[in-house]
């Protein structure tokens, strides 16, 4: 059995990460906090991770079925596909962005 492949590599709109976020935008509109930030790769938006209380990365996903996240943890560069349900590195998205520090660390 081979390994399951992305078929959603053709949703990729975002290519170059932005320089710099503030944060969760669903976490800073709520008052919430995050552990780690995901960018959504189809529309840019930015949410919490699933070790987060609010899971805000995957309720995008939920309501408006764009596939592709990528992390915007320094150092990583991991991308996963919610719908084939596989982590891969996607080439032609650059950038790096900084991020503040997680408010559930703090």
């Amino acid at each position: 059995m081979s390994p399951t492949a992305c078929t959603h590599l053709d949703e990729v709109q975002v290519r170059e990460l932005p320089a710099e976020v503030a944060g969760c935008e669903d976490c800073l509109r709520m008052g919430g906090k995050w552990l780690h930030l995901r960018i959504c790769l189809t529309c840019g938006h930015v949410g919490c991770c699933d070790n987060s209380p609010n899971r805000h990365a995957t309720a995008h996903y939920h309501g408006t079925s764009h596939a592709l996240i990528r992390s915007l943890e320094p150092g990583e560069e991991w991308s996963w596909c919610y719908v084939d349900e596989v982590a891969m590195l996607i080439d032609g998205v650059s950038g790096e962005t900084r991020i503040p520090p997680s408010p559930m660390l703090q």
